[in-house]
């Protein structure tokens, strides 16, 4: 899977460390998401689909090798 937060978070020009604030993880958490090494729960990527007010497949895109 891979996603588009790293883009969504230049759009709406916060840092990864404000939206781990917003949605009550680490900043590392945050970087690993945006690195494709870590696939967030469901909760997770619905709470950041929430701060970017898009759909969860705006943001998170399934591959056809998922």
């Amino acid at each position: 899977m891979k996603n588009s937060l790293r883009i969504e978070r230049a759009i709406k020009n916060i840092t990864q460390a404000e939206l781990a604030n917003l949605i009550g993880v680490s900043r590392q958490t945050i970087n690993t998401i945006e690195s494709n090494k870590y696939v967030p729960s469901t909760v997770l990527a619905l709470k950041i689909a929430r701060v970017f007010e898009k759909p969860v497949e705006q943001i998170f895109i399934l591959e056809d090798t998922d």
